[in-house]
């Protein structure tokens, strides 16, 4: 009872501390286009953001250190003292393992874009996008730029040449 106790708490540790991430965008990929509108940047501000990436054998070191402190806590006491020694051991371990695998910080860089798209006789639309930086393609104010709506539901916008 007490080893399913163990091993059902350290598979549910493991479990929440996995994590990837993954990017949205990938610029080596075709994907069909459902429509494109052209316009000029009225507006370009670079911002970023920060992420945190977490390491993806946290779960990996948190079992391990759940198991060692399991088997450290093992070694003291007798009967049920030595179950309970065991499982604060094993909690005690998976924790310290996880605080020392916490992941570490990754900024992304991104740019705002205001784009007017080309008026008709009294309307000009107005759209803002954010999508990430690219150093080959830096926008500014009054750039010629067309907007392609992906059929994957994502706008990227890109300068007309």
């Amino acid at each position: 009872m007490m080893k399913s106790l163990l091993l059902t708490s350290l598979t549910l540790l493991m479990c929440l501390f996995s994590y990837s991430a993954n990017a949205d965008y990938d610029r080596n990929k075709a994907v069909a286009v459902e429509k494109v509108l052209f316009g000029t940047v009225i507006s370009a501000r670079n911002v970023s953001q920060e992420e945190l990436v977490e390491d993806k054998n946290s779960g990996w070191k948190t079992f391990g250190g759940a198991l060692i402190g399991g088997a450290i806590g093992n070694q003291f006491g007798g009967g049920s003292g030595r179950d309970i020694a065991t499982v604060l051991g094993a909690v005690i371990g998976g924790k310290m393992a996880n605080n020392r695998s916490q992941g570490k910080t990754v900024v992304i860089r991104l740019v705002e874009l205001m784009i007017e798209v080309e008026c008709s006789e009294q309307h000009c639309q107005q759209f803002m996008v954010i999508q990430d930086y690219d150093q080959q393609m830096v926008f500014h104010r009054q750039d010629a730029v067309r907007m392609v709506y992906l059929a994957n539901g994502n706008v990227r916008i890109d300068k007309q040449f």
